[in-house]
Protein backbone atom coordinates (compact mmCIF):
# COMPACT_ATOMS: atom_id res chain seq x y z
CA UNK A 1 0.00 0.00 0.00
CA UNK A 2 1.30 3.23 -0.85
CA UNK A 3 -0.10 5.31 2.05
CA UNK A 4 1.78 5.04 5.66
CA UNK A 5 -1.95 6.33 7.39
CA UNK A 6 -5.33 5.71 6.31
CA UNK A 7 -7.80 8.73 8.00
CA UNK A 8 -11.36 7.70 8.02
CA UNK A 9 -14.63 10.20 8.54
CA UNK A 10 -16.97 8.57 10.58
CA UNK A 11 -20.43 9.40 10.11
CA UNK A 12 -21.88 8.09 6.75
CA UNK A 13 -18.22 6.10 6.19
CA UNK A 14 -17.66 4.01 9.18
CA UNK A 15 -21.05 4.06 10.65
CA UNK A 16 -24.43 4.36 8.40
CA UNK A 17 -25.26 7.67 10.08
CA UNK A 18 -26.21 9.99 8.32
CA UNK A 19 -29.81 9.22 7.12
CA UNK A 20 -31.25 8.88 11.06
CA UNK A 21 -28.78 12.21 12.01
CA UNK A 22 -29.68 14.65 8.82
CA UNK A 23 -33.83 13.19 9.38
CA UNK A 24 -33.84 13.97 13.43
CA UNK A 25 -31.95 17.46 12.31
CA UNK A 26 -34.09 18.52 9.79
CA UNK A 27 -37.18 17.51 11.78
CA UNK A 28 -35.68 19.66 15.01
CA UNK A 29 -34.39 22.69 12.82
CA UNK A 30 -38.14 22.58 11.35
CA UNK A 31 -39.57 22.16 14.96
CA UNK A 32 -37.71 25.34 15.59
CA UNK A 33 -39.18 27.47 13.42
CA UNK A 34 -36.30 26.76 11.09
CA UNK A 35 -38.24 24.36 7.99
CA UNK A 36 -35.69 22.08 6.73
CA UNK A 37 -36.17 19.25 4.92
CA UNK A 38 -33.88 16.35 5.06
CA UNK A 39 -32.41 17.03 1.57
CA UNK A 40 -31.29 20.21 2.34
CA UNK A 41 -29.70 19.11 5.66
CA UNK A 42 -27.92 16.44 4.00
CA UNK A 43 -26.85 19.37 1.56
CA UNK A 44 -25.96 21.98 4.14
CA UNK A 45 -24.53 20.41 7.16
CA UNK A 46 -23.31 16.76 6.04
CA UNK A 47 -19.80 16.57 7.27
CA UNK A 48 -19.57 19.76 9.03
CA UNK A 49 -19.48 19.52 12.98
CA UNK A 50 -22.69 21.30 15.13
CA UNK A 51 -21.07 24.56 15.41
CA UNK A 52 -22.00 24.92 11.23
CA UNK A 53 -25.63 24.40 12.24
CA UNK A 54 -25.36 27.59 14.58
CA UNK A 55 -23.24 29.83 11.99
CA UNK A 56 -26.20 28.79 9.33
CA UNK A 57 -29.16 29.49 10.66
CA UNK A 58 -27.48 32.85 12.31
CA UNK A 59 -26.64 34.04 9.03
CA UNK A 60 -29.69 33.22 6.79
CA UNK A 61 -32.10 34.28 9.37
CA UNK A 62 -30.08 36.84 12.55
CA UNK A 63 -31.65 34.33 15.19
CA UNK A 64 -29.74 32.18 17.50
CA UNK A 65 -30.54 28.69 18.19
CA UNK A 66 -31.78 27.69 21.70
CA UNK A 67 -28.93 27.33 24.56
CA UNK A 68 -29.96 23.95 24.90
CA UNK A 69 -29.94 22.88 21.09
CA UNK A 70 -26.41 20.60 21.13
CA UNK A 71 -27.77 19.04 23.97
CA UNK A 72 -31.52 17.81 22.56
CA UNK A 73 -30.20 16.97 19.20
CA UNK A 74 -27.17 14.90 20.91
CA UNK A 75 -30.03 13.22 22.93
CA UNK A 76 -32.54 12.19 20.15
CA UNK A 77 -29.31 11.40 17.67
CA UNK A 78 -27.94 9.29 19.98
CA UNK A 79 -31.45 7.32 21.01
CA UNK A 80 -31.64 6.46 17.56
CA UNK A 81 -28.24 5.12 16.87
CA UNK A 82 -28.85 3.01 20.14
CA UNK A 83 -32.03 1.81 18.05
CA UNK A 84 -30.92 1.74 14.67
CA UNK A 85 -27.42 2.50 13.83
CA UNK A 86 -25.65 -0.47 11.68
CA UNK A 87 -21.77 -0.19 10.84
CA UNK A 88 -21.33 0.65 6.84
CA UNK A 89 -21.58 -2.36 4.78
CA UNK A 90 -17.67 -4.20 4.22
CA UNK A 91 -15.95 -1.37 6.40
CA UNK A 92 -14.94 -3.98 8.43
CA UNK A 93 -13.34 -5.93 5.88
CA UNK A 94 -11.40 -2.56 4.80
CA UNK A 95 -9.96 -2.79 8.68
CA UNK A 96 -9.10 -6.12 8.88
CA UNK A 97 -7.04 -5.82 5.53
CA UNK A 98 -4.79 -2.54 7.09
CA UNK A 99 -4.74 -4.75 10.06
CA UNK A 100 -3.16 -7.28 7.62
CA UNK A 101 -0.90 -5.73 6.02
CA UNK A 102 0.52 -2.80 8.96
CA UNK A 103 -1.16 0.08 7.58
CA UNK A 104 -1.74 2.29 10.06
CA UNK A 105 -5.60 4.26 10.19
CA UNK A 106 -7.32 6.10 12.47
CA UNK A 107 -10.50 8.41 12.39
CA UNK A 108 -10.79 12.13 12.12
CA UNK A 109 -14.94 13.40 12.92
CA UNK A 110 -16.88 16.44 12.91
CA UNK A 111 -18.67 14.63 15.54
CA UNK A 112 -18.02 15.25 19.01
CA UNK A 113 -16.23 12.11 21.28
CA UNK A 114 -19.65 10.86 22.68
CA UNK A 115 -21.34 10.73 19.14
CA UNK A 116 -18.26 8.68 18.16
CA UNK A 117 -18.08 6.65 21.34
CA UNK A 118 -21.44 6.14 20.98
CA UNK A 119 -21.64 5.21 17.39
CA UNK A 120 -18.89 2.60 17.78
CA UNK A 121 -20.02 0.79 20.67
CA UNK A 122 -23.32 0.22 19.35
CA UNK A 123 -22.02 -0.99 16.21
CA UNK A 124 -18.75 -3.11 17.25
CA UNK A 125 -16.05 -0.73 15.74
CA UNK A 126 -14.88 0.02 19.11
CA UNK A 127 -13.06 -3.40 18.76
CA UNK A 128 -11.25 -1.82 16.04
CA UNK A 129 -10.21 1.57 17.36
CA UNK A 130 -8.12 2.56 20.40
CA UNK A 131 -8.66 6.42 21.84
CA UNK A 132 -5.57 7.48 20.93
CA UNK A 133 -6.65 7.13 17.40
CA UNK A 134 -9.61 8.42 17.62
CA UNK A 135 -9.61 12.51 16.74
CA UNK A 136 -12.63 15.05 16.59
CA UNK A 137 -13.44 18.04 15.56
CA UNK A 138 -13.31 19.35 19.58
CA UNK A 139 -9.75 18.46 19.56
CA UNK A 140 -9.36 21.33 16.85
CA UNK A 141 -10.47 25.36 16.74
CA UNK A 142 -12.32 24.72 13.61
CA UNK A 143 -13.96 21.46 11.94
CA UNK A 144 -14.41 20.55 8.31
CA UNK A 145 -13.96 22.58 5.87
CA UNK A 146 -10.85 23.53 7.46
CA UNK A 147 -8.05 21.04 7.30
CA UNK A 148 -7.23 21.35 10.94
CA UNK A 149 -8.81 18.23 12.08
CA UNK A 150 -6.61 16.38 9.26
CA UNK A 151 -3.65 17.94 9.91
CA UNK A 152 -4.01 17.27 13.73
CA UNK A 153 -5.02 13.34 13.06
CA UNK A 154 -2.26 13.11 11.20
CA UNK A 155 0.51 15.02 13.38
CA UNK A 156 -0.29 12.89 16.57
CA UNK A 157 0.06 9.82 14.37
CA UNK A 158 3.41 11.17 13.40
CA UNK A 159 3.04 10.99 9.71
CA UNK A 160 3.37 13.67 6.98
CA UNK A 161 0.37 14.47 5.12
CA UNK A 162 1.47 13.85 1.89
CA UNK A 163 1.49 10.34 2.92
CA UNK A 164 -2.42 10.13 4.43
CA UNK A 165 -5.02 9.13 2.60
CA UNK A 166 -8.81 10.20 3.33
CA UNK A 167 -11.61 8.40 3.00
CA UNK A 168 -14.37 10.92 2.99
CA UNK A 169 -18.50 10.97 1.67
CA UNK A 170 -19.19 14.83 2.07
CA UNK A 171 -18.01 18.15 0.14
CA UNK A 172 -16.96 19.43 3.07
CA UNK A 173 -14.43 16.60 4.36
CA UNK A 174 -13.26 16.55 0.51
CA UNK A 175 -12.25 20.11 0.81
CA UNK A 176 -11.03 19.33 4.06
CA UNK A 177 -8.50 16.62 3.04
CA UNK A 178 -7.51 18.26 -0.02
CA UNK A 179 -6.78 21.66 1.85
CA UNK A 180 -4.43 19.69 3.86
CA UNK A 181 -2.39 18.45 1.54
CA UNK A 182 -3.62 14.56 1.26
CA UNK A 183 -5.19 12.38 -1.34
CA UNK A 184 -8.97 11.50 -0.59
CA UNK A 185 -11.04 9.10 -1.61
CA UNK A 186 -14.71 9.81 -1.72
CA UNK A 187 -17.32 6.91 -0.82
CA UNK A 188 -20.44 7.79 -2.76
CA UNK A 189 -23.09 6.65 -1.25
CA UNK A 190 -24.73 9.63 -0.10
CA UNK A 191 -23.22 11.88 -2.50
CA UNK A 192 -23.12 11.80 -6.44
CA UNK A 193 -19.15 11.86 -7.25
CA UNK A 194 -20.32 15.20 -8.90
CA UNK A 195 -21.11 16.83 -5.66
CA UNK A 196 -17.63 16.01 -4.50
CA UNK A 197 -15.26 17.40 -6.42
CA UNK A 198 -11.62 16.73 -6.72
CA UNK A 199 -11.52 13.02 -5.11
CA UNK A 200 -8.39 11.24 -6.29
CA UNK A 201 -10.64 8.28 -6.18
CA UNK A 202 -14.67 7.32 -6.52
CA UNK A 203 -16.14 4.33 -5.26
CA UNK A 204 -19.67 2.88 -3.87
CA UNK A 205 -18.70 -0.49 -2.14
CA UNK A 206 -16.64 -0.41 0.61
CA UNK A 207 -15.09 -3.86 -1.22
CA UNK A 208 -13.84 -1.20 -3.43
CA UNK A 209 -11.70 0.91 -1.61
CA UNK A 210 -8.49 -1.66 -0.66
CA UNK A 211 -7.69 -1.73 -4.58
CA UNK A 212 -7.78 2.57 -4.83
CA UNK A 213 -5.36 2.67 -1.93
CA UNK A 214 -2.61 0.25 -3.83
Amino acid sequence: MRYDLVIFDNDGVLVDSEPLSNAILAGYLTELGHPTTYEESLRDYMGGAVHRIHDTILERTGQRLPDDFDETLHSRVFAAFERDLTAVAGVTDVLGKLVADGVPYCVASSGSHERIRVGHRKTGLDLWFTPDTVFSAQDVGRGKPAPDLFLHAAERMGVAPERCAVVEDSPLGVEAARAAGMDVYAFTAMSAPGELPGAHGYFDDMAQLPALLL
